[in-house]
This record gives structure tokens, sequence and C-alpha cells, in this order.
């Protein structure tokens, strides 16, 4: 599990430090004056860093390129069961090229399958939100609710989020909802896990300081504990999103209809291989993206200390 290191604002400030010549009222002598004292020129950063280009740029294309080498020689071994990079590329030019057509309920671009999937995932990890934060909260508040939830979690964490989707589909009467049910139960157990954590780990000093304010419990959740919480939180519903994305595309091949696991299935009846390894790829992005800015949004409220 990734922690997230918090500095809270009731944490005490650094003291100043008076100089001995403030504290006795003396005036400090200037140095003296010499020709090694004046300030040299600022030297001016080259335009072109070598090592950033072989730290930074270069590992990234030798792994892409390597990717493209394996899978041109896979494609070779095995004749035209896997299609080469090249032909694969032009097949995306071509399917990019229009990705919101519509010729029909089971025809539709790429981007209104994305968009599916993208919808149903925050329907479903939108609730997980709404019920698994404030879960999350009350059992590292409370030890007794603790003790209460903690074999329940322990049991039904586990369980594969596919294995709920039969359960969606009796209850429910219908895929979408199906598949919406089993991202909500996948979604829910890295919040609260880490919700929890995030509020036990609550310095006990904060919470005495509390107690001596005689502060109303609304206000230890709003000014203490949702502060100090909050990076924690941040990491559970960066791995809650990416959980959620990775099910939605397995849940899509069994319940059909529109969506990019849909899709991939959809291709694969049409024995259209191109397709598939380009859903693959842009099934990879988009949760790289998903990634990406929910790291942002945490770096954003992550505060460390400040070193002079």
């Amino acid at each position: 599990m990734v922690s997230a290191v918090f500095h809270s604002p009731l944490e005490p400030a650094a003291q100043f430090v008076e100089s001995p010549a403030l504290s006795t009222g003396a005036t400090a002598a200037p140095p003296p004056m010499t020709k090694s004292a004046s300030p040299a020129a600022p030297t001016a950063r080259p335009a072109w860093d070598a090592s950033f280009l072989w730290l930074t740029v270069l590992p990234p294309l030798l792994g892409l390129a390597l990717l493209v080498l394996l899978w041109e020689l896979v494609s070779l071994g095995t004749g035209a069961s896997i299609p080469s990079p090249k032909d694969t590329f032009a097949q995306a030019v071509t399917l990019f090229s229009d990705p919101f057509y519509r010729n029909g309920p089971n025809d539709q671009g790429v981007g209104w399958n994305i968009l599916s999937s993208l919808k149903r995932v925050a329907v479903g990890f939108g609730l997980a939100a709404l019920v698994g934060i404030p879960v999350g909260f009350l059992i590292g508040r409370f030890s007794f609710l603790n003790r209460m939830f903690n074999p329940l979690i322990s049991l039904l964490r586990p369980v594969s989020p596919l294995a709920w989707l039969p359960i969606g589909l009796l209850v429910f009467k219908g895929a979408d909802p199906a598949a919406i049910w089993t991202i909500f139960i996948c979604s829910i157990w890295p919040m609260i896990i880490n919700t929890a954590v995030g509020v036990q780990r609550v310095p006990q000093d904060y919470m005495n300081v509390a107690r001596v304010l005689n502060l109303s419990e609304w206000k230890i959740v709003t000014k203490i504990l949702f502060p100090s919480v909050l990076p924690y939180m941040l990491t559970g519903v960066r791995l809650a999103v990416g959980t959620a994305w990775l099910v939605i595309v397995a849940a899509e091949m069994l319940t059909g209809g529109v969506g990019i696991g849909f899709w991939v299935w959809d291709e694969w009846n049409n024995l259209n291989v191109k397709n598939i390894i380009i859903a693959i790829f842009v099934i990879g992005i988009v949760g790289l993206l998903l990634e990406y800015a929910l790291i942002r949004l945490a770096t954003a409220f992550t505060f460390e200390e400040v070193k002079n």
C-alpha cells in the first residue's frame, strides 16, 4: 500500500533563533571588501542537457523500440496470425479518422465504446466513493466498528470482482447495472482500507489537543482528520480507479452491449486481430491517463515540509 506523507498545520512551526548580534544589541561589522569576494557572473545553463536526454528521454524510447522489435519478430514467426506493427498502425489511422460514427446499435466507432466504458466506471466508482470513504472514516475512528467490520472486509476483499457479476445480473436484471455493480464492489475496498488506515495514523497529540479544546466530532473530522487523511484517501481512490478500469473490460466482455470490452470481444468474433491489438493499446493509454490525473491530484493535496 502506498502511503503519502502529510504534515498537519497543527505541528509546531520552526522556532526563530536570534543571532548573537540581535540579542545583545550589538551591530555586526560588515566583512572586509576584497577582490575575491566579488560575485562571479552566473553561468548560463546549456539549452541541450545530455544527462536529461540519457536518463529521461532515451530509456522510454528504447523500451518502446524493444516492444516494437519483439512484436515484429512474433509477427514474422506466426505468419499472418499476428499483424505487423506497420499494418496495425495503418489500421489505427483508419480507425481513428472517424471514431464517433454510428451505423446502428452494434456498429459504432471506438470513441463511443470508450465513452460508454468510462461512464460505467464513473457511476460505479462514484457510488463506491460515496459509501467507502465515510465507512473508512467510521472504521478508523471507532475501534468497535473496526473489530466489527475487519472480518467482513478480510473475507470479501479477496473475492474476484467477476464473481459478483452473476449476483448483479440476478438482482438488477440487466447487463448495464450489473456491470456498474461489479465496478462498485471492486472499487470500494481500496477506499475503505486506505481511509481507515489514514484515520488510525493521525498522531494522538492532535486528538489530545481536540479534547483539551472540547471540539465537537464534526470539527474533529473537518479540521483534524480530513486534512490528515486526505493523502491516504486519494491513494485509495487512485488504486480503486485502476482496478475499476481493469474490471470493466472483462465485465463488458461477458455482458455485451456498447463498451471497449464488448468491442474487443466483437472484433474477436469477426477475427479482426488488428482491432484487438489497437484496443489493447487504447485500454492501456486510457488507464495510464486516469492514473496520471489522479497522481497529479494526490500530489496537489500532499504537503511536504519545506526545508531551508
